[in-house]
């Protein structure tokens, strides 16, 4: 299915005649452009940042770094492997050889293509892609804004964000993506979980519905009271579903050398509950939010180049069985493959916005119009709705479809920053240490994007550094999801559509350098159980745990190197 082009019609100032709703969201909209655009004009340029973050681009610089890129792409898509196997995938896919991506290659600084960006501070999540023309940025800076503002309860003054709730997680998507970047989970029983979740999900019990499961016909099989996840947070006279208790064990790891590192272990309850007992067979699965930046680029990556490199059954015999999630798609109802979240159930960023609109906010979107209520929590179903009349007669709502296309833009093109010390000697030792071991099994390093008549100008045609297959896969029993009495569940009982409690997406690595200057909280992992990128290697078990095994044997300088290639990316 190809992703509908969202085609921007910014409404003229000098309309009067349009309906209420929609005039005031055209004066909103029109404020925020003109003081996004002001404040980009007269921005203090960051030291840190660098000629592509202080510089505003002009049309030709833009569409000369996009004709480069197309012309270059072609050429390396002739480059032909000799290699076999996993090895022929990546090559093929990179379009050079496995030696030369283990050298220092200057094009490489440019982990997120010509959309990347030079920078290194707190905002290093929260600029747009650095190819983008002049006569686009303002949709970006829009979408930032609808972005950040925190929703509120209807009926409100400001109908273009009424409707929060009525029961939810947060007010605001920059509520959860702090700045862009990762959440991080609660410090102990007394703290909230402001940057994450906890999705529920039954094991299927009859065999129509592990066939529907089977076929992708249902994401999961949901609880009947609390539905598919759990919303810690309500408007006032509805009572919340639960508060997030969260214990944390030591658990020290050693290596070779006898070097410890003290890893933590969460332990996720439920208290102050609000609509009777969750039943012990419910299983929990706690994620916390993702980094924003490169989610235009993974959108772009073709779907073959991503199917092609699933072995669900390790037919290659690597001990790696990566697997393709098959989903649902909310725009026609047609089975997709699946690319974001921790296990992969959205195929689209519309489709994952709106998704996060309902769930996370209890927003309602044309995607998702109804709410998360289920029958038996009857005040939130008695509560007042914020939906506003839409054009063209559609059903009204609380996210309108132009709000929906300026967030979309925004998600689109949140820059990848560009790596840093990428040519240091100490870096390219841990960048071959990272290969040698093993990871790029999982961790692809390279791909090159396609050149399409969608409109996707700030992606099309560019090389790319994610360091992900996009792929699901077995971590092992200590990342699997447990129930809410703590076991773990059969190999095979599935909890987002194809993917199980012990599968999880492959997650990019771009740009996890700089994880904690941009939050110094930022977790790492779906539980946010690391604290820094070698405890998250440390966790790694199931197809990984060959290459975590590798891992503990490295000494003192060997560890360097391999945190050093990390905190490059």
């Amino acid at each position: 299915m190809t992703q509908p082009t969202v085609t921007f019609n910014l409404p003229s100032s000098s309309t009067n005649n349009l309906p209420t709703s929609l005039s005031k969201l055209t004066y909103l909209t029109l404020c925020i452009f003109t003081i996004g655009s002001m404040l980009t004009a007269c921005q203090k340029p960051n030291e840190k940042e660098g000629s592509e973050a202080n510089t505003t681009q002009t049309q030709s610089e833009t569409v000369g770094k996009q004709e480069q890129t197309q012309t270059d792409t072609p050429a390396e898509a002739k480059f032909q492997t000799t290699a076999t196997g996993r090895t022929a995938q990546i090559e093929q896919l990179a379009g050079i050889s496995k030696a030369d991506l283990i050298k220092f290659d200057p094009q490489e600084m440019k982990q997120g293509g010509h959309a990347g960006i030079n920078i290194d501070s707190t905002e290093s999540y929260s600029k747009p892609s650095s190819n983008i023309s002049p006569s686009r940025k303002g949709h970006f800076f829009i979408g930032n804004a609808f972005f950040k503002q925190p929703w509120v309860v209807a009926p409100a003054s400001t109908d273009s964000r009424d409707g929060l709730g009525p029961l939810f997680n947060v007010a605001a998507c920059q509520s959860c993506h702090i700045k862009d970047g990762r959440g991080h989970p609660p410090v102990d029983a007394n703290d909230t979980a402001d940057s994450m979740l906890i999705r529920l999900a039954l094991p299927p019990t009859t065999d129509k519905q592990k066939q529907q499961l089977a076929n992708s016909e249902i994401e999961k099989v949901p609880h009947p009271v609390y539905g598919g996840q759990l919303q810690d947070r309500g408007i006032p006279g509805v009572h919340a579903e639960a508060h997030i208790d969260t214990k944390w064990t030591d658990v020290p790891v050693k290596f070779k050398d006898g070097h410890v590192e003290t890893l933590r272990r969460p332990t996720f309850t439920f208290s102050q509950v609000g609509y009777g007992a969750f039943g012990d067979e419910v299983m929990v699965s706690p994620r916390i939010a993702l980094p924003m930046i490169g989610l235009g680029l993974l959108e772009h990556i073709k779907a073959e180049d991503i199917k092609m490199q699933a072995d669900p059954d390790d037919k290659d015999g690597n001990g790696i069985s990566g697997k393709a999630n098959q989903v649902i798609s909310s725009l026609d109802g047609s089975v997709q493959l699946g690319r974001f979240g921790w296990k992969a159930g959205q195929p689209f960023l519309v489709t994952q916005n709106q998704g996060a609109f309902n769930g996370d906010m209890g927003l309602t979107s044309h995607l998702n119009p109804n709410s998360s209520c289920t029958p038996s929590q009857t005040a939130c179903l008695k509560a007042p709705s914020g939906a506003d009349d839409q054009q063209d007669g559609k059903e009204p709502v609380e996210v309108s479809d132009d709000i929906v296309k300026f967030v979309e833009f925004y998600t689109r093109n949140l820059a990848v920053p560009n790596r840093r010390h990428a040519d240091d000697p100490q870096v390219l030792a841990g960048k071959k240490r990272f290969y040698d071991m093993g990871c790029i099994n999982c961790h692809t390093p390279r791909y090159q994007l396609p050149t399409t008549a969608e409109g996707h100008l700030e992606q099309d045609g560019q090389i790319i550094y994610p360091y992900t297959d996009m792929l699901l896969h077995d971590m092992g029993d200590d990342l699997a999801d447990r129930t809410l009495a703590g076991k773990l569940p059969d190999k095979d009982v599935q909890v987002e559509f194809l993917a199980t409690s012990y599968e999880w997406r492959t997650q990019p690595l771009w740009g996890i350098g700089l994880a904690r200057i941009v939050d110094k909280e930022a977790g790492y992992l779906h539980d946010g159980r690391a604290r820094t990128p070698l405890e998250a290697v440390l966790w790694h078990g199931g197809e990984a745990e060959d290459a975590k095994n590798k891992v503990l044997e490295l000494d003192k300088q060997g560890r360097a190197e391999l945190e050093a290639f990390l905190g490059s990316l």
